[in-house]
């Protein structure tokens, strides 16, 4: 714009040009110059244009490959190390010696994603450099995301124990609605996660959360917990595909770390036993059941309420859309057995089922001694299993020791005269139903003497007493 402003006396106000030049201290040949450049092209044709060769050095190719060379090794040397070294090259292939800053330019030069990729290695070239695809599911229920994290705040555990506890989330992926969470003190578990889902699947109490239903796809890390014999038969269950992260890809699960790191720093901001550093900013005072209920508030009343700035609404509004049926289990009891109730493989014995090192009881299961069951037990009570033959519900058998009913000597002693007589009963019937044969010590003259083929008798043989 300098150089407009000297020619601007000339082309407004009339200013002869040799005398606008002459006022700016401009040649009055390089004036002409700039003037004719105006009037083809404008203000751009007064622009300083760039040199051909600029960015181009007049060195040897090899010489500056070979610097390329030596700035990518690990570690990566000094300017001042590739200078020195440089300076033998260059004697043994005859090429002109550049100067330390010139080795810094070409350094300087290299591409950085080429020098965080060779310095760094391909995690941190990942991170910093590669496109990230933003994928959002096609619609509600469709694709939902589990994980858990270490809460940044102390609770009072039973025993005045201060303990961090651990947050199971499941996020629906299209809304960025919260549809369920389990709080813990225990790490992370296959049966936190079942918890957790078993609260997102089934209907809540609360009329303000709405999310429910069986989502298509489960998504989830490689977590011992999700890799589970106990999830994977959930998922099959409940024709859920569980679909697993890459490996040391946390890219993958951005939308679920970035809602631990709200939780963090909205609720878990304001809340006493806070942990900053690794250390609680106030004294801890909350117990895990009242951690619990700041985490719900939050879930309900604040996060799932308020507009989400990737989808421009709330994620209630955004689950609920124009209105859908979600998939659901038809009983509560149904998706119980398949969540919270391990299912486990056992043969009824004599003396009942052995599991976990405890036996468990009930009359019933005398009738199916020796037989193939299936049992499904709750991890938090082992006080009760409930078994099934045949994908029959069976009974409810317990454990003597650890709950309050008992099973006594009277009622086993029933259960096997009822086993018995029923067993009886089995084997007279079946005698019953065989036709009548003769008896032949009950009509003796009904045998007649053996006859040959020939129509000849045969003389009986003779025995003696002593035979």
């Amino acid at each position: 714009m300098t150089r407009f402003a000297i020619l601007r006396p000339h082309m407004e106000d009339g200013v002869p040009l040799v005398r606008a030049a002459e006022a700016a201290g401009v040649p009055v040949r390089t004036a002409r110059r700039w003037l004719a450049r105006f009037r083809q092209d404008g203000v751009a044709g007064l622009a300083r244009k760039e040199r051909a060769d600029r960015g181009r050095r007049k060195l040897p190719d090899g010489l500056v490959r070979t610097v390329e060379g030596m700035a990518l090794t690990r570690p990566p040397p000094s300017a001042a190390a590739i200078h020195k070294r440089l300076l033998e090259i260059a004697h043994e292939q005859e090429w002109p010696v550049p100067a330390r800053r010139t080795v810094r330019a070409i350094i300087a030069a290299l591409d950085p994603a080429m020098r965080t990729l060779a310095h760094d290695g391909p995690a941190t070239y990942r991170d910093r450099y590669e496109l990230v695809h933003r994928h959002r599911a096609a619609r509600p229920n469709a694709l939902w995301q589990c994980d858990h994290t270490e809460l940044d705040i102390l609770v009072v555990a039973p025993g005045r124990r201060l303990l961090r506890p651990w947050l199971t989330l499941v996020l629906d992926d299209y809304s960025r609605a919260i549809a369920g969470y389990s709080l813990l003190i225990d790490a992370p578990s296959a049966m936190n996660t079942a918890l957790a889902l078993r609260q997102a699947i089934w209907r809540k109490d609360d009329p303000d959360w709405q999310i429910c239903g069986i989502p298509d796809v489960l998504y989830v890390d490689h977590g011992s917990d999700f890799t589970s014999i106990h999830i994977a038969q959930v998922a099959a269950d409940l024709q859920m595909r569980l679909v697993y992260s890459t490996v040391a890809r946390p890219q993958g699960r951005g939308k679920i770390e970035r809602l631990f790191g709200s939780v963090n720093t909205e609720l878990l901001a304001s809340l006493p036993g806070r942990l900053l550093g690794g250390k609680p900013v106030t004294p801890p005072r909350l117990t895990l059941s009242e951690l619990d209920a700041a985490v719900h508030a939050f879930v309900v009343k604040h996060y799932n309420s308020r507009s989400h700035p990737a989808t421009g609404t709330s994620p209630n509004s955004a689950w609920v859309a124009d209105g859908w049926l979600p998939r659901m289990p038809d009983r509560l009891e149904e998706l119980d057995e398949l969540l919270v109730l391990v299912a486990r493989p056992r043969v009824v014995g004599r003396d009942g089922i052995r599991f976990g090192g405890l036996r468990y009881l009930d009359p019933t299961l005398a009738a199916f001694v020796g037989e193939r069951v299936t049992i499904r037990h709750d991890p938090r009570d082992v006080a009760e299993i409930r078994v099934y033959h045949r994908d029959r519900f069976l009974c409810r058998a317990i454990n003597a020791e650890h709950a309050d009913r008992t099973v006594s000597l009277r009622d086993v002693q029933a259960a096997r005269r009822a086993r018995r007589k029923a067993l009886r009963t089995g084997i007279n019937q079946r005698i019953a139903a065989v036709p009548a044969v003769p008896d032949a010590r009950a009509n003796p003259d009904a045998i007649s003497d053996p006859v040959s083929a020939s129509g000849r008798r045969h003389p009986r043989l003779k025995v003696y007493r002593e035979d």
